[in-house]
């Protein structure tokens, strides 16, 4: 099963309504993915210096005004922390490798799950309205979101193994579906450096593509490789700082619907999800073909 959404507006006066309008359809999506969810929004990116570092911590009670005002004074970064319940996000200015090193010495139990200029990200078990209501995602503002509510079927259910997934910088993916090749992929991955965090099929397709772009591939070049390289089912929703790109498999089993208006693209596993969007009903509706590659930019 599994459950994938996404909305990027294309008026910047709806920036504003991002999050009312992308928490419906989460919400919608928890019958089909009821164990944990996700979603990771992308607002106007913040200065070439500065990144944004999205972080969850396992502890109840984490501290998180404690754990800014030491990496302040650790680092010397000038740093703001935006926290909400298990989940921080710290902007500052600090190369991400010297971030990475001082989260690994100073809170090892304190898990990286998103790093760049526009992307911020929240994931945890539970159902997918209790998720949203905790992490308040009708009051997130922003460019784009995409959204993913899982249902189990080949690794544990955890923060870690919900999605989306992340890879490098601004960029993530959802999937609905099953690899069948992930262990080959990852050990292809492994032998250059790359390191895994779960065992979740999605994190090699994922780590696949963001690998390809940092040989230099244009994403849509990485997933045309990908049609070669990945075996199994999936329909695939990614996401960049400035776009939003979805693809589903030469079989294309794997359920996907894109409505789009001059105001928004939306992009869900099921229509219903998408019944209460603003003139829906004047909405160009549509059932993306297999291997074809959907792409929008801001």
């Amino acid at each position: 099963m599994c459950g994938i959404v996404g909305l990027l507006v294309k008026r910047d006066e709806l920036r504003d309504q991002l999050g009312q309008l992308v928490t419906p359809m989460l919400d919608c999506m928890g019958t089909r993915g009821p164990d944990s969810a996700g979603l990771a929004v992308f607002h106007e990116p913040v200065a070439e210096s500065h990144r944004r570092f999205g972080l969850f911590s396992p502890q109840f009670g984490f501290d998180w005004p404690q754990f800014h005002q030491r990496f302040v004074r650790d680092t010397g970064s000038d740093g703001v922390i935006r926290c909400i319940d298990s989940h921080a996000t710290e902007t500052a200015t600090i190369a991400v490798n010297d971030f990475k090193e001082w989260l690994k010495d100073t809170y090892p139990n304190v898990h990286l799950i998103s790093v760049g200029r526009a992307i911020e990200m929240y994931k945890d078990e539970g159902h997918p309205g209790e998720i949203a209501a905790r992490f308040h995602f009708s009051e997130l503002t922003g460019t784009h979101a995409v959204g993913h509510t899982r249902m189990a079927t080949e690794s544990a259910i955890s923060p870690a193994h919900a999605h989306p997934y992340t890879a490098g910088e601004d960029f993530c993916l959802v999937h609905n579906g099953s690899l069948s090749n992930p262990y080959s992929i990852r050990r292809k991955l492994e032998r250059r450096g790359i390191v895994f965090e779960t065992d979740n099929d999605t994190e090699a397709g994922c780590r696949f593509l963001e690998w390809r772009m940092r040989e230099g591939d244009t994403l849509e070049q990485a997933i045309e490789t990908s049609f070669d390289e990945l075996d199994g089912f999936f329909t695939f929703l990614m996401a960049t700082d400035d776009r939003m790109v979805l693809v589903r498999d030469a079989f294309a089993c794997k359920p996907a619907v894109v409505a789009e208006t001059d105001d928004y693209v939306a992009v869900s596993s099921e229509f219903r999800s998408l019944a209460h969007l603003p003139n829906i009903n004047a909405a160009n509706v549509f059932e993306p073909a297999p291997e074809q590659i959907y792409s929008w930019t801001l």
